[in-house]
């Protein structure tokens, strides 16, 4: 089966796509995992309607033949130890609460990333419909929020949290980081797709911003605007003709603008000008004060000296009345060294081997480079809050890793071609 993936205005060269399922089997796969992913958006509560299907998806993919390759076992071995950190901790402790059941999720998320890094490598053209499925269910949880937080239906107060938008998910500051990927991947479809269809992502555009806007979640806006940036920077630097280049600055410049007057339309309502007033704000009482945010990282810093295994998944939290709220740190206390040199270097690699790629004109590159910007500017957002259980965060390391075992087949066969014609 011939795979195309659409790549932007230029056609890419079909050399190195894996060998494809048949047509059949191929379509019920993606339709499957499409149905996965758009259930991501729906995490009220625990465990979900993603974790329940993927629980019975993956042992299915892998009972008929999902095959996970180099890069998913290289994957899941990183994982494998990062976890095993956190088991080490559990056993540290004479009374381990409900730990084990935090570790499971652990665990289960893992899987998940290794799961659609194996998918993705053996059927690239599965991508277009990941990140369509990732945007209807995007597009759900913001209207769901929206609603919510104008009340525009009895009850629909249910969708916020503090007088801020939370969608289908449970807490506002992992909603609006979720809808980042998707209003990146909108942001490129304007850009390098076709025009006729511009009213329709800018309206789904324009939804996702001002469900993003309303989880009034400062994280989630400075992520949304990094992100931006390195996107933006990475198709600058990738692209060829000047001519582009001029129309990505100009389309930057428009975007900017449009933001602005969504923005300032906002902010003629009384209630979204005073919960922005308050949430702009760079230092928040909780994040400053004595036992702050920022306090407790170096307190976990110093805790990490004294006990090299860690101190359990939740014990920093029940010591000191909040989360770590810092990846960094948190590994340190649930996982141990072990496990924050496992997370460093799966970071490391996701990073640097992803970015590496972005140079390479492949038929994934779209999707690679709106994932990779997304998930290094949530890393930076990882300073502030955990994302250990994130499932989108799982979802981009997937997609990433997943990428770089595609580019691994490519390179695979241009070395087959190479040698069959010598």
């Amino acid at each position: 089966m011939s795979i195309v993936v659409d790549s932007g205005p230029a056609a890419v060269p079909e050399i190195g796509l894996p060998p494809g399922p048949t047509l059949s089997t191929s379509r019920l796969k993606r339709l499957l995992t499409g149905l996965a992913v758009f259930l991501g958006a729906f995490v009220i509560r625990e465990p979900a309607p993603y974790e329940i299907f993927l629980a019975g998806l993956i042992p299915l993919f892998l009972l008929f033949g999902m095959r996970l390759g180099k890069t998913a076992l290289s994957l899941a071995a990183l994982l494998l130890v990062f976890n095993s950190g956190g088991l080490l901790a559990m056993l540290t402790m004479d009374d381990v609460k409900n730990i084990p059941v935090y570790l499971s999720i652990s665990v289960f998320l893992a899987a998940t990333s290794v799961f659609w890094c194996a998918y993705i490598r053996s059927d690239a053209g599965s991508l277009r419909l990941i990140f369509r499925a990732y945007i209807a269910g995007a597009v759900v949880t913001s209207l769901a929020g929206i609603i919510g937080y104008f009340q525009v239906l009895p009850g629909a107060e249910a969708f916020t949290l503090y007088d801020r938008a939370r969608g289908l998910f449970q807490d506002p500051n992992v909603f609006g980081p979720f809808l980042i990927l998707p209003v990146l991947y909108l942001v490129y479809g304007l850009l390098y797709r076709n025009w006729v269809i511009s009213v329709g992502r800018l309206a789904l555009l324009a939804i996702l911003l001002l469900g993003l806007f309303l989880s009034f979640s400062r994280g989630a806006w400075g992520t949304l605007l990094i992100s931006s940036l390195i996107m933006y920077g990475a198709l600058l630097a990738t692209e060829k003709s000047a001519t582009v280049k001029t129309r990505l600055i100009v389309m930057a410049v428009l975007g900017i603008a449009a933001t602005t007057l969504v923005l300032v339309v906002a902010l003629q309502f009384d209630a979204v000008a005073e919960m922005f007033d308050e949430r702009a704000k760079l230092v928040q009482q909780y994040d400053g004060s004595h036992l702050g945010r920022f306090s407790r990282h170096l307190i976990g810093f110093e805790w990490a000296l004294e006990n090299p295994l860690g101190n359990g998944a939740l014990e920093f939290g029940l010591k000191l009345g909040e989360d770590t709220h810092n990846i960094w740190v948190k590994a340190l206390m649930a996982y141990g060294w072990l496990g924050f040199a496992a997370w460093l270097t799966l970071t490391i690699i996701t990073i640097v081997g992803g970015g590496r790629l972005i140079q390479y004109d492949r038929p994934w590159r779209p999707y690679l480079i709106c994932t990779w910007a997304a998930f290094v500017a949530h890393i930076g957002l990882a300073w502030v809050i955990d994302i250990d259980h994130w499932r989108h965060v799982y979802l981009m390391i997937g997609i990433i890793w997943g990428c770089m075992g595609l580019e691994a087949n490519w390179k695979n066969e241009l070395s087959l071609r190479t040698t069959s014609r010598e």
